[in-house]
């Protein structure tokens, strides 16, 4: 067989794998923490990236096929200021053991702050906090020259004031680089599982599951490399008036195309798309820029669009260790800032 067909083969694979999930939208599911970007790199791509073939560990979080044997003893830490006293992080280890596979543990984790606790008359009786943690137990092991396959098992558990809940995700993925390495492909399926323990007894609710695919190209004789994901591929219609897009209720298909609903064609469709691109000057520095459309048209004030959907960042690698910077544009009332360091244990 092939390497063009094996690779057609895996993604198809895992593609049918993932057809007996029940998508959802955002907000109407339970550890949306999970689709948070911790990386800087990756925040300043737009936040999502399935397909970059590189050896730095903050990708395996991602698609876990992106870990790599280049990863071997390599210790990573992400760390986000979020809005108001929200901050979240990452942090992860990787080990590589030749033809058994590469592996990787880390643990994510968000703190929301503290909260003003009352009761139904509204007096203060004190505080709470709330905070969610996930462990990820990364495995990828390579089929070919050509292309890789990883697994990514998450407990997960959530603690929001005195309700707390414990969950288990899986994160599938595929990988195909060409043999120049100027061409990467990827494939994923995110946060397929389940509650094991709701916050209320008998009311179980959905993990935040998704589908992203992507590419990469890196150019010969220039300095770039073009970045393009596709997100939340269970779903075409992104709007949350149109929760299942089911023929006959709003479906865009059930009448005949106007202008204005070819337009709205064009909108979910731009909606599943981010564009990254990086430009290195030099082997040990980078600059990143990215554009997160759904971002941009959920976020922005009319009166007053600015950058919103638009990120940037800048990585410096050195022989021992590495360190990211990444910026993304939420709304007019501020942007992430995103910072990662990475260190080559092997080299001390």
């Amino acid at each position: 067989m092939s390497d063009f067909r094996k690779t057609l083969l895996l993604l198809l694979i895992l593609s049918t794998a993932s057809a007996s999930v029940y998508s959802q939208l955002a907000g109407r599911h339970s550890y949306d923490f999970l689709n948070l970007t911790s990386s800087a790199r990756i925040a300043a791509y737009g936040g999502k990236i399935v397909s970059l073939p590189e050896g730095d560990l903050s990708l395996a979080f991602h698609n876990p096929a992106l870990l790599s044997p280049e990863m071997d003893q390599t210790m990573l830490i992400n760390y986000v200021n979020y809005f108001s006293d929200i901050n979240y992080g990452y942090a992860s280890y990787s080990r590589d053991y030749g033809e058994l596979g590469s592996f990787a543990a880390g643990i994510q984790y968000i703190n929301y702050g503290e909260f003003i606790q009352a009761d139904e008359a509204g007096n203060i009786t004190g505080e709470f906090s709330a905070s969610e943690y996930s462990l990820n137990l990364i495995y990828s092991r390579s089929i070919d020259s050509l292309f890789r396959a990883g697994i990514n098992f998450k407990p997960i558990l959530s603690t929001l004031e005195r309700y707390t809940s414990l969950g288990f995700a899986i994160d599938l993925g595929a990988n195909y680089i060409s043999r120049d390495g100027g061409f990467s492909a990827g494939l994923v399926i995110k946060n397929a599982g389940f509650q094991i323990k709701a916050y209320n007894k008998g009311n179980h609710e959905s993990l935040p599951f998704e589908i992203r695919l992507g590419a990469s190209q890196k150019l010969k004789h220039a300095p770039f490399r073009f970045i393009f994901t596709a997100q939340q591929l269970e779903r075409f219609k992104l709007s949350p008036d149109d929760d299942n897009n089911i023929p006959g209720q709003g479906s865009i298909y059930d009448s005949e195309q106007t202008g204005s609903q070819i337009e709205e064609f064009g909108d979910n469709l731009l909606k599943h798309l981010l564009l990254g691109v990086e430009f290195s000057p030099a082997d040990a520095f980078s600059l990143n820029f990215g554009y997160n459309y759904l971002r941009r048209q959920e976020l922005q004030v009319a009166s007053r669009i600015s950058m919103v959907g638009f990120s940037w960042g800048f990585e410096m690698r050195l022989r021992k260790f590495s360190l990211s910077y990444g910026r993304a544009s939420y709304h007019l009332a501020g942007a992430s800032n995103h910072f990662s360091l990475a260190v080559n244990l092997k080299e001390y």
